[in-house]
């Protein structure tokens, strides 16, 4: 392979269709789309200044790197591409690729971050910003961090571990998703989902795991969880309290206790839910 070392690259596409080569410690700035149509390039320690980067590329290995605040969309429509020990400033990065993996990247502007990306997986990842994962499917995330609302809206065939996700409206629409020992904090968590499951995990949510098909729940604790499940089918097992459950569509709870139970007869059947408390405690119940 051809070997690039401290270069500093302006202008547009100055590797367009690069291949097989192994740059290092170089500057891409003041040109878009310098590795446009790349494929087979090795990056070690460089830094993307400025638009688009990695587009179209294919079998891209990133270590040490630096995306700017001005490298933004930096990778789009790119396929088996592995990142390491990077800083990606730039926003909206990581749109429609195919088998990404990020092990050890932080992403502190994570706005509109892998979107419809097919194939993902992330070790030790931490990210600010809203909208993270749209529409992708096919993700494996280990030790991971999130702050910003709407995330995983639509994903598809999810597995999590050792998460902390502060995040309004998390995993909406979303299909298959596997949450373990993880921390969830958002209102209106999980809307619309089906197929999700939660086990060993700590949330706290106003009006959340709500309209969804078939969620489970083991050996999970709810913190101030309020008016959870309305609409929801259910096999849920909570250490604790439950604040609040409302309307139900079906199946079974069973937690210490529960301290509001509403089961609007208009609007459910209470019989299809059955519910049980490991104490006698039921501070309040409701239906009508």
């Amino acid at each position: 392979m051809k070997e690039i070392r401290q270069e500093y690259l302006t202008g547009e596409r100055p590797l367009f269709k690069g291949e097989h080569l192994k740059i290092y410690d170089t500057i891409f700035t003041d040109g878009e789309s310098p590795l446009k149509e790349s494929h087979d390039i090795e990056l070690y320690g460089s830094m993307f200044k400025w638009k688009y980067p990695l587009w179209y590329s294919k079998n891209i290995i990133a270590e040490d790197c630096t995306w700017f605040e001005m490298g933004r969309a930096g990778v789009w429509y790119t396929d088996d591409i592995t990142v390491k020990n990077a800083i990606i400033e730039a926003p909206k990065n990581f749109r429609r690729c195919h088998n990404v993996n990020l092990q050890n990247v932080d992403f502190p502007n994570a706005a509109e971050t892998l979107w419809h990306c097919d194939g993902i997986t992330m070790e030790r990842v931490t990210a600010r910003g809203d909208y993270f994962a749209m529409n992708s499917r096919n993700l494996k995330l280990q030790d991971f961090q999130l702050v910003g609302n709407y995330s995983f809206d639509g994903v598809k065939n999810m597995e999590i571990r050792h998460a902390r996700l502060l995040s309004k409206d998390a995993f909406w629409n979303s299909e298959n998703v596997t949450v373990y020992d993880s921390f969830l904090s958002g209102e209106y968590l999980g809307w619309n989902a089906k197929n999700l499951t939660l086990i060993n995990c700590t949330i706290e949510s106003l009006q959340g795991l709500c309209y969804i098909e078939n969620l489970v729940m083991k050996n999970c604790r709810l913190l101030n969880t309020t008016l959870a499940f309305e609409y929801s089918t259910v096999d849920v097992e909570i250490e604790g309290k439950i604040g609040s459950v409302m309307n139900p569509a079906g199946g079974s709870i069973r937690a210490d206790y529960i301290g509001e139970l509403i089961m609007e007869k208009d609007r459910v059947n209470p019989e299809k839910t059955v519910i049980t408390c490991r104490t006698d405690h039921m501070e309040d119940q409701m239906a009508v």
